[in-house]
């Protein structure tokens, strides 16, 4: 039985979220959007993907948008 794979997100509205893929993807996304709709205006946070020993895929809010959200 093959071991699952776990995806993590670092950072953002994501952050601490884990999903579990029944296995390893074969060409695992580069860039992750998450976009908020929530009766005001768009909001889109992006996640770059890197590797993690521990997890495996972990994808990181990408650096300039942590910059802006330290900011306000």
């Amino acid at each position: 039985m093959p071991q699952p794979y776990v995806v993590r997100y670092v950072g953002g509205p994501l952050d601490g979220r884990v999903d579990s893929l029944p296995s390893t993807p074969d060409d695992p996304k580069q860039t992750v959007t998450y976009v908020h709709l929530h009766g005001g205006p768009k909001i889109v946070h992006v996640y770059d993907l890197s590797y993690a020993v521990e997890y495996g895929c972990e994808y990181q809010l990408r650096a300039e948008e942590a910059e802006r959200a330290e900011e306000s």
